[in-house]
């Protein structure tokens, strides 16, 4: 029998506790109805957005109007977009210093096809570039004094939002604003009743809609259809997606229609009691009425029946849970990751009550920070001398993850040194308000590189290309490390371990792979196309959560991209072993140094580099180091 992994016992622990919270809102709702039985609801009063209150129930009466529809079918020219993305702006040199690998990256704009939607993340980032630099010379002019207080109300990215008793009998289309996306660990908790002719009800998370595109991209379409529909007469949930480009995707039915149950978050895409008979609570009933008689299938709503009903963000996709029990998982689809939500829309046959958005990508005030100075990372000019320099990817509002990162293992005396540097890469969003927050955040604390692009999980690679421009042409790093803002990082076991290797040419050090094939499955979070790789099996290469390559490897990257010879691949720690394959044939003597200490898939004691770690975990793992000097992991008994 399979051992559980890390990342499932947590997943356990989640489902555990959403049950506990399940109770808890019930309580909640019931001492609330009890004390206000008869008090107006929050709906009654206000129909429109609330520029203070960024998470405000509100009527949904369709979809926003075209505004300027010939705009739609305009071409932007690239140089267009260059002059927005790399004109010159009136920046402090502090500033500046979160542009240093920007203008060292124009050469994307030459090649932004090379990737899927490289274009579009190209010509998104050209708009809210400048709507951040207007916001930024707006402040700088003196025009938002008057209104500072409002307008620091109005960007500011709250961890925790709710509204109870938001019914209204005769209102069933909904908004729930999420002013600065979700982020793994997010949740949303619906409380409701299906109710009217059918009781089919709709929950939507839906992005920001493109200029002249009448609609916003839907990240997750959950369809509860209690009477069925043309397929079958049988309750069934349906998932989807659905983006202006390419319609709807492939529909993804509960209880599945087929064997095929996969796996997301390693729980199942539907809970294999979802349209089986509930011998729980029907089997003493059956008993007495006769084997067969008057059954019921498991099904999480019941038209009339109160449900609690919450959505999580995992690593790998959306997971639901009624009443405490997994019911559903949803693999992300290409371009629509969940730092790009929205607004959660709720519509149909449902009497909704409350929802709560908890776990929500939030900065840190930095007026209330006692150990910012701590935190602010040492400044770095051109040609600044390291051992090693570590580029870490985040994503715009992963914010509490960044600064576990600063508070945790950037706190290495190495780091605080300057023996090794640390830098978050991280691309711009859709949203202004995020970007005005990451704006603010980067000239607090002096270690974030913005990219001049929007994020996108296919654009990762460029992160990879950006790290080592940084590692070689800002910085003079012997080594170049990459990894993610939920890794653990011990730096002084992994110089330590350059150190024993003795290698500063030609390595690759990391968790290496030999043995690997491209999935050829349209339904794999990693699915290759032959056209974007024809061989069967991949060059060696280094899993993602960290690995180190010396400066001549960082070195030939940036400047093959810079002759355009560098094949871009959507897997960044592929690519990077693709890239190094052809350095190999070009005679460069490559050796490959496999780390068994760096664990892909959660902790284990003894790590160098211990993935899926959240915030709270990372300051777990920081202090057993302070307090055994040993590596531990955290939940251990």
């Amino acid at each position: 029998m399979k051992a559980e992994t890390p990342h499932l016992k947590r997943m356990k622990k989640w489902y555990g506790g959403a049950l506990v919270a399940s109770l808890f809102m019930l309580l909640v709702l019931r001492y609330n109805v009890m004390k206000n039985p008869v008090e107006q609801s929050y709906l009654t009063n206000s129909f429109t957005i609330n520029g203070t209150n960024p998470l405000e129930w509100v009527r949904f009466t369709g979809p926003p109007a075209v505004q300027n529809p010939d705009s739609a079918s305009q071409v932007i020219s690239l140089d267009t977009i260059a002059s927005r993305l790399f004109a010159q702006r009136n920046l402090s040199k502090g500033e500046q210093h979160s542009l240093l690998t920007w203008n060292l990256l124009k050469h994307l704009i030459n090649h932004s096809q090379a990737l899927p939607n490289g274009v579009e993340a190209i010509k998104e980032a050209g708009s809210a570039w400048n709507n951040l630099m207007a916001s930024v010379e707006e402040e700088k002019l003196g025009y938002a004094h008057d209104n500072s207080s409002r307008k620091a109300k109005e960007k500011q990215c709250p961890h925790f939002l709710n509204r109870m008793n938001a019914t209204e009998s005769d209102k069933s289309h909904y908004k729930l604003r999420v002013p600065c996306g979700l982020t793994q660990g997010s949740s949303i908790t619906i409380i409701g009743i299906p109710d009217g002719l059918l009781g089919n009800f709709r929950i939507d998370l839906t992005g920001e809609a493109l200029p002249g595109e009448p609609d916003p991209p839907i990240i997750l379409h959950y369809n509860v259809r209690l009477h069925g529909d043309k397929i079958t007469e049988d309750p069934v949930i349906v998932q989807n997606s659905w983006t202006i480009a390419h319609d709807w995707g492939e529909e993804e039915r509960c209880p599945v229609p087929t064997d095929d149950n996969k796996k997301v978050d390693e729980l199942d895409q539907c809970n294999k009691l979802v349209g089986k008979e509930d011998n729980r609570t029907h089997g003493s009933r059956r008993s007495s009425m006769g084997l067969g008689l008057n059954s019921r299938r498991y099904f999480p709503f019941k038209q009339g029946s109160l449900f609690v009903a919450t959505l999580r963000v995992g690593s790998e996709g959306i997971q639901m849970t009624v009443d405490g029990k997994h019911v559903t998982s949803f693999a992300y689809r290409e371009t629509l990751e969940p730092w790009l939500v929205s607004e959660v829309r709720i519509s149909g046959d449902v009497k909704l009550i409350s929802a709560v958005a908890s776990g929500l990508p939030t900065s840190e005030d930095s007026d209330h920070t006692v150990d910012i100075e701590a935190l602010k990372s040492l400044p770095l000019s051109r040609g600044s001398p390291v051992d090693l320099f570590i580029g870490v990817f985040s994503t715009a509002n992963n914010l509490k993850r960044r600064m576990a990162v600063r508070r945790t293992w950037m706190q290495y005396p190495e780091v605080r040194s300057g023996t090794a540097a640390v830098r978050f890469f991280v691309g711009l969003h859709k949203n202004q308000i995020v970007n005005q927050e990451l704006w603010n955040e980067a000239r607090t604390y002096g270690d974030i590189q913005l990219m001049p692009f929007v994020d996108y999980y296919s654009l990762i690679t460029w992160k990879t290309l950006a790290i080592c421009t940084f590692g070689t042409e800002v910085v003079s790093a012997k080594f170049v490390m990459k990894t993610d803002d939920d890794a653990f990082v011990r730096v002084d076991e992994v110089l330590a371990s350059l150190s024993r290797i003795n290698v500063t040419h030609g390595l690759l050090h990391g968790l290496i792979n030999s043995d690997s094939q491209p999935h050829r499955s349209t339904d794999s979070k990693w699915f290759i196309s032959p056209e974007e790789w024809s061989e069967d099996k991949y060059p060696p290469w280094a899993h993602g959560p960290g690995y180190v390559v010396s400066r001549d490897i960082a070195k030939a990257v940036y400047e093959r991209f810079n002759e355009g010879r560098l094949k871009m691949f959507k897997l960044e720690d592929v690519a990077m072993g693709i890239w190094i394959a052809d350095m190999k044939k070009e005679g460069l003597e490559v050796r490959y140094e496999k780390e068994e200490r760096i664990f892909n898939e959660g902790c284990r004691d003894g790590y160098v580099i211990a993935h899926y770690q959240g915030p709270r975990e990372m300051m777990c793992l920081w202090q057993k180091l302070q307090e055994t000097k040993r590596a531990r992991c955290c939940g251990d008994p």
